[in-house]
């Protein structure tokens, strides 16, 4: 079965979103979009807002946005890579912790030390830690055994503003990136492309680059030429 991968740039958080849902009310085919946002923040129906947003979304220049996804409060900006896959689940675990495993094998593919998809000091919160560093977040939703939403991996990003939110709900939580751990930057071009094929990988999916056409066609619900 085929994965089709698309890199659309920086992406305003609601336009991305569009999208994804245009993609899933359309859905024959799988999907996964590569992206970044501008700041804002998300969150989960459930979130404590009092409790996890630290400042006025506003002063700090970013947009704070609910969603359908399961989860508490995070942060995307540039520099971060954030995926969504648009795919048939029937596992909603077995789907989050192979997206674990393929976010670790890139990591590793990158030179990031010992990522693993639990927190270092052994609790089994969702994401993808080195030692006791938060490296990737991931919150997603299922309809009709369909997911949106999914991961984000902080690559090149200011880690500066998760210090105005607590991340994920966790209080204690240090956040890391691959610039961080590595000492150097410029890695988000070659890790995207790390990341779309160990995802394609773990899903055992072949990977197809979709074009702005091919995008186009199924944001219209249109069949793709045969």
């Amino acid at each position: 079965m085929s994965l089709h991968v698309r890199w659309l740039g920086r992406v305003p958080y609601r336009e991305a979103l569009a999208v994804q849902q245009a993609l899933f009310d359309h859905g024959r085919e799988q999907h996964l979009l590569l992206l970044e946002h501008p700041h804002v923040f998300t969150h989960g129906p459930r979130a404590d807002l009092d409790l996890n947003v630290r400042v006025s979304p506003e002063s700090v220049g970013a947009e704070l946005v609910r969603i359908k996804r399961g989860g508490d409060v995070t942060y995307h900006g540039p520099g971060q890579l954030v995926g969504y896959p648009i795919m048939r689940v029937a596992d909603l675990m077995v789907y989050v912790r192979t997206m674990e495993q393929a976010i670790v094998t890139a990591l590793v593919d990158e030179g990031v030390p010992d990522p693993r998809g639990r927190s270092g000091d052994g609790r089994d919160f969702i994401g993808v830690w080195t030692a006791e560093r938060k490296i990737a977040s991931i919150g997603v939703h299922r309809s009709r055994e369909v997911t949106t939403h999914g991961f984000a991996v902080n690559v090149d990003n200011d880690l500066q503003p998760f210090e105005w939110v607590v991340p994920c709900g966790l209080p204690d939580v240090r956040m890391t990136s691959v610039t961080r751990e590595l000492g150097t930057g410029g890695h988000l071009p070659c890790f995207r492309k790390r990341m779309a094929f160990r995802f394609a990988e773990a899903f055992e999916r072949r990977q197809r680059l979709m074009s702005a056409a091919r995008l186009e066609r199924a944001l219209a619900g249109a069949p793709a030429p045969a």
